[in-house]
């Protein structure tokens, strides 16, 4: 009888153990998806089906990849913190959403990203171009300015969102040379590009990535990086001046970065097993090679710890900016 209740005893222990090793095992079981907050066919969903097609590989499921725009970038961060705290819905967000966007939207933001997004890591970072068209009269930055101030407001630049790095910059740039352009948002880089083809808009600023291939064309003219320094790792702009250099005493230094989140309360197991897939994907040949022409640096944070580190630094970072440039979404 004391052999058999010993061997109850010590099985009953072994339980838990058992059970969590055989949750984590059969996580994932179906698709997971990716929702990226912007319209398709900008550098947010670019990135975003890259790593879901090498996330998939790796986690043996189909990675979808779920445009959910608007709000500059909030409806589509919002849907992923209020989703199934499963592991199976990720956020591919960016540093506005994530630190910037509850100083610009305030009463009406739907969420508090550092509360109810868990972090998992960054996958990329890089800065901004201005581009006009490439059958624009503009062919460099001082005759944009120079037009911007003959023109009060008759010169349009497009966004990729309210609230987003774009917008951002050129807040801080009509602010430090002391002009005034129109502002008009759209709900993705993508429709932005169009109309800036179409001449619809005068320019934009997005990130490299959206923006280098119509470079390479001929079709997008680059006038700046928003960077402090220029961008020597991407050819086609090794020439094209940085913001130090156009406005030096304006301390514009536009560094935006990418990073997977999902919902607050995924169990820690399974947070664990997306960081390390993640990861794997970031830290590949192929996603350097693929990123880094087109003007993005692949970086992955150690732990999802160390990301949430990052974060909460990064706030204060964007919130210095939002206050800087004056924007407001409200």
């Amino acid at each position: 009888m004391l052999h058999r209740r010993a061997l109850l005893g010590a099985a009953a222990l072994t339980l838990p153990a058992l059970s969590s090793a055989s949750a984590q095992a059969a996580f994932p079981t179906r698709s997971l998806r990716i929702v990226v907050p912007f319209a398709p066919g900008g550098a947010v969903d670019l990135t975003g089906r890259f790593l879901a097609e090498r996330l998939g590989t790796i986690l043996g499921q189909t990675v979808i990849v779920e445009n959910k725009g608007g709000a500059g970038g909030n409806i589509g961060a919002d849907a992923v913190a209020k989703a199934e705290k499963d592991g199976y819905s990720m956020l591919l967000g960016s540093a506005s959403i994530l630190c910037a966007n509850k100083f610009l939207f305030r009463k009406s933001m739907p969420l508090d990203p550092l509360r109810e997004l868990a972090p998992i890591t960054r996958v990329t970072t890089g800065t901004v171009v201005l581009i006009v068209n490439g059958r624009s009269p503009i062919k460099t930055f001082a005759e944009l300015i120079a037009a911007a101030k003959k023109d009060p407001g008759k010169l349009t630049m497009g966004s990729s969102g309210t609230g987003t790095v774009s917008h951002l910059a050129i807040e801080s740039l009509k602010r430090a040379a002391g002009v005034d352009i129109t502002h008009v948002p759209y709900r993705g880089g993508g429709p932005a590009f169009q109309d800036l083809l179409a001449g619809n808009i005068d320019m934009m600023f997005d990130v490299i990535p959206a923006a280098i291939g119509n470079i390479r064309e001929g079709s997008f003219r680059p006038l700046a990086v928003g960077s402090a320094e220029r961008i020597t790792y991407v050819p086609e702009l090794r020439e094209v001046p940085a913001m130090k250099e156009l406005l030096p005493n304006a301390n514009i230094d536009m560094q935006s970065w990418y990073a997977v989140n999902a919902p607050t309360g995924v169990p820690a197991d399974r947070i664990a097993l997306l960081h390390k897939a993640i990861t794997e994907v970031v830290n590949s040949d192929a996603f350097r090679q693929r990123m880094e022409p087109i003007g993005f640096t692949p970086v992955a944070d150690a732990t999802p710890a160390a990301f949430g580190e990052y974060l909460q630094a990064q706030e204060k970072v964007w919130q210095a900016l939002v206050e800087q440039s004056g924007a407001t979404m409200e």
